[in-house]
């Protein structure tokens, strides 16, 4: 049997094919070549066309139809960018771009809705404020753009309106709710708290379907726009972080996940009801969640990860050899651990969760022309990233999730060597590679949705590639710089 598996993330669309029978993926692709561009409208604000998402995926599938035959594929899986939001009247048709989770515009609604409701009570319910998630993104096209907010039919996170394009009907996920900030975790049910506070209409959320189980069915339109047969069944949705998780098979509790792709992430699941009170770091419905098994995943979000290098990338190509990110990892290794006291502080993709959702921007500390070059730069920027989900960690930590072992893909930041051994030093525990990503975890899971096999089944063949191990010496020196670079971020954050 083979399944499609589909990465939506905001910077371009993966796919990749993979056979049951022969428990490997058959093909991948990903589209466009160069990296979707964000629109920017305001200042923090994000925003990108839905339907260039839908026109990169037929790109993707173009790439691979000469590898593969597409009429084989049986079930389709969906991973995406979450906390998103996507507008749709009863034409199916987005009413505005989609907001996407980058964008910073409904902090204040947020923070306002948080302090009419703000008790106990909500929190031990909700395990989140209702931060600058869809809800609170619905909440501001409803207050500043009224008259398109008059026009909206449903609302849906990304990943929910691929499933749409894909089968002309509009579904969304009690997973994906909890992603929108609008489940009660307590009473397993849509918060009416915050639906009330925003006097939202419940006609307004879609038909909610499971995570793991025929969702919805391919149209004989989009089968004939993408090459596929009709009536295959969707039998997997999920955020990105959470199926990064499950791409990894992390699926118990005390199991964590990381990656760092455009922002950087880890990821924890518990079976209890855990929550941060500033809500620096949140809680999520994980795919596995049932109603007998309560599983949640805590996620801790960097913003400014892969974006950073890209930007480095860019700002280092002014010669007319071009810089490539194998040349940014291998001028890096030039620099001694520590970048001799250069520190970043990689927080300008707008508002920071892990910093009680303050836009903060990226700064850079203790720059001095006399010794300081390109090396440097770019290893402090490694290390500003890992400081940071270090100091995220730390906040995991504190809600009482024990850590022994990390998990990650072989792709974006982890694909650095010298990434890799700045992670563990700093995080001071070993990490598990492996040879996966989102875009074969969204097809692993397709298949257990399809045949209702367990999750854990799906994905009990696989095995690390490697595992890194912290160095006494090196881990040692790696304290002492996060130590400083915390110090410098009090400060920091005491000044703003």
């Amino acid at each position: 049997m083979q399944t499609l598996g589909i990465d939506l993330g905001s910077s371009s669309i993966k796919i990749a094919i993979f056979d049951s029978s022969k428990q490997r993926t058959l093909a991948r692709a990903f589209f466009p070549k160069n990296e979707l561009s964000i629109e920017v409208p305001s200042p923090n604000w994000a925003e990108q066309q839905p339907d260039v998402w839908w026109n990169s995926l037929k790109g993707a599938l173009h790439d691979i139809k000469y590898q593969i035959i597409l009429k084989n594929i049986q079930a389709i899986g969906i991973s995406y960018q979450m906390h998103g939001l996507v507008a749709i009247d009863k034409n199916l048709t987005p009413v505005r771009p989609a907001i996407i989770w980058c964008d910073s515009r409904a902090v204040k609604i947020g923070e306002k809705a948080f302090d009419a409701l703000r008790d106990q009570y909500y929190m031990s319910h909700h395990l989140n404020t209702p931060g600058n998630f869809t809800a609170s993104k619905l909440a501001w096209v409803k207050e500043n753009e009224p008259e398109i907010y008059a026009r909206i039919w449903k609302f849906m996170l990304p990943g929910d309106y691929l499933a749409l394009k894909l089968s002309d009907k509009a579904t969304t996920t009690e997973a994906g709710l909890s992603e929108a900030a609008l489940w009660n975790f307590k009473n397993k049910m849509i918060s009416t708290q915050l639906m009330d506070h925003y006097e939202f209409s419940e006609t307004l959320i879609p038909e909610i379907v499971p995570s793991v189980g025929v969702q919805c069915h391919v149209s004989k339109w989009a089968a004939e726009e993408l090459g596929l047969t009709p009536d295959i069944p969707i039998t997997y949705r999920a955020g990105d972080q959470p199926n990064n998780a499950l791409s990894l098979n992390v699926l118990e509790p005390g199991e964590l996940a990381t990656t760092a792709g455009t922002s950087a992430v880890i990821y924890g699941v518990t079976d209890k009801p855990l929550y941060d009170a500033k809500s620096r770091i949140n809680t999520f419905l994980h795919v596995n969640n049932t109603l007998k098994n309560s599983r949640n995943g805590v996620l801790l979000c960097v913003n400014g990860s892969g974006i950073l290098y890209s930007w480095l990338k860019k700002m280092l190509n002014v010669t007319t050899e071009l810089i490539s990110y194998n040349d940014l990892n291998n001028i890096s290794k030039q620099a001694p651990p520590g970048s001799l006291n250069l520190k970043f502080f990689p927080f300008g993709n707008g508002a920071e969760r892990i910093l009680g959702n303050l836009n903060l921007k990226a700064q850079i500390s203790q720059l001095d022309f006399n010794v300081h070059d390109r090396s440097h730069l770019i290893r402090s920027a490694k290390e500003g990233i890992v400081f940071s989900m270090r100091h995220g960690l730390d906040l995991i930590h504190e809600i009482g999730i024990p850590t022994k072992m990390i998990k990650a893909g072989n792709n974006n930041l982890f694909q650095s060597p010298l990434f890799r051994t700045i992670f563990v030093n700093t995080m001071q525990m070993p990490l598990a590679l492996y040879n996966t990503d989102g875009a074969e975890g969204a097809a692993r899971a397709a298949l257990a949705g399809h045949t209702s096999q367990s999750l854990e089944n799906t994905f009990k063949n696989m095995k690390p590639i490697a595992t890194i191990y912290p160095e006494q010496k090196l881990s040692e020196i790696y304290q002492e710089h996060y130590a400083l670079w915390c110090k410098e971020l009090t400060v920091l954050l005491a000044n703003n």
